[in-house]
């Protein structure tokens, strides 16, 4: 793939605009053949670093997956990661939060899911819709989150709190020796359209509609602006965000398996030396299976 990827890295110089970020680019593959050809290198050289990095025992990787409704979240995730060792990937998806989680703080039912040392983790959503979701339907937060009066009253100042405690918690990772690695996967309004009149017309996809989902396309605008603030208050150096157009579900994967790629290559991973000792009952296994022969 020639495609330069820091184009949908952020933070850049400029500030993210949502409004002239493109959600299609030229696709980065030939035909059906050449892109199955590619995701299956991708996933083989991804597997070979997790392989490496579940035995170095030392770094683990956090991958946040966020996007509107049909913008392909769940299949990204199959197409990824299917064929990495399943003893060191994990897969949470966060969807409405139960009444033991709300009585904690908003990122407690994420923290007690992060990545073990040697593991990837995989967040499809995350602590991310307090400052989306949230942030288009302030009401949650004054109706089901218990929070003080003093801490509701100016919203706007609880949002920035928000922000700031994400990036300290994000630091907090880094330091230990986790990567954050967030992409927001950027449909068009209208592929979200098509893609919802797929799941209407397929059979096999009616279980994907939910009448719901169009009650929330009606704050397209508002989910917009709450994904664009959220973006330039969060992107960071060491936790950077990914906006990967999403109308070409293929290019889309390929550019997410890529970008992983390219962050597991920048850890300092190494195959952990067992010692001269464990060497030399090596030695004699060997002999003596040797033997056998």
């Amino acid at each position: 793939m020639k495609t330069d990827l820091s184009d949908f890295r952020q933070p850049q110089k400029r500030k993210f605009d949502i409004k002239k970020t493109k959600t299609k680019v030229a696709d980065v593959y030939a035909d059906k053949d050449d892109y199955e050809a590619q995701i299956t290198k991708l996933r083989e050289d991804i597997n070979e670093l997790q392989d490496k990095m579940y035995a170095h025992h030392r770094y683990s990787v956090l991958v946040i997956v966020q996007a509107m409704d049909a913008a392909g979240k769940d299949s990204t995730v199959e197409h990824v990661f299917t064929g990495v060792n399943p003893m060191g990937v994990e897969v949470h998806s966060f969807k409405r939060p139960s009444e033991d989680e709300l009585d904690h703080d908003f990122l407690w039912r994420s923290t007690v899911k992060l990545p073990a040392r040697g593991h990837i983790g995989i967040f499809n959503r995350s602590y991310y819709e307090e400052v989306l979701i949230c942030k288009v339907h302030p009401e949650i937060i004054e109706k089901y989150q218990h929070l003080p009066s003093e801490t509701t009253k100016d919203m706007e100042k609880l949002f920035k709190q928000r922000y700031k405690s994400i990036c300290d918690f994000e630091q907090h990772l880094v330091a230990n020796g986790t990567r954050v690695i967030k992409f927001f996967l950027n449909v068009s309004k209208e592929e979200q359209a098509k893609r919802f009149l797929d799941r209407i017309d397929d059979v096999s996809k009616n279980w994907k509609f939910n009448e719901a989902d169009l009650a929330e396309r009606e704050h397209w605008d508002d989910y917009q602006e709450a994904y664009e603030e959220a973006i330039n208050e969060t992107a960071t150096e060491k936790a950077p965000w990914y906006v990967i157009p999403a109308d070409d579900k293929r290019t889309m994967r390929l550019l997410v398996a890529s970008i992983l790629l390219e962050e597991l290559q920048t850890l300092k991973l190494a195959w952990p030396d067992v010692g001269a000792e464990a060497k030399a009952g090596m030695e004699r296994s060997k002999a003596k299976l040797a033997a056998e022969r």
